[in-house]
């Protein structure tokens, strides 16, 4: 039986950062964006949206989007949770985050 993704992730394969940090948009976009007045701009304009602020937070802790380690996922998954509080349902917000954290755990 194949292993359910998460966020497009196979979280039994060994991961990247970067594998981990694409998560996180997507993520991002589907607790954001992809039942939202955003998402009427549609699907494109949406993704890009998500990504801009996935990328703003990895330049607000002071780490590199195109070159994430394990912290810098941390760091930036903190500061989307603080952003998110404003948002939406805690539930939702832990959900999520909980999904992220379980593949940042594998990572080396």
């Amino acid at each position: 039986m194949a292993t359910k993704k998460i966020y497009g992730v196979d979280p039994d394969k060994e991961l990247t950062p970067l594998e981990v940090r694409d998560a996180i948009v997507e993520c991002f976009y589907e607790a954001h964006c992809a039942d939202s007045d955003v998402a009427e701009a549609g699907k494109e304009a949406s993704h890009e949206y998500c990504h801009s602020i996935v990328e703003k937070a990895f330049e607000d802790t002071s780490h590199d989007y195109n070159n994430p380690d394990k912290k810098a996922i941390m760091d930036v998954m903190q500061q989307l949770a603080e952003f998110s509080r404003n948002f939406r349902d805690p539930k939702i917000i832990e959900k999520h985050y909980s999904q992220i954290m379980g593949l940042v755990k594998k990572l080396k």
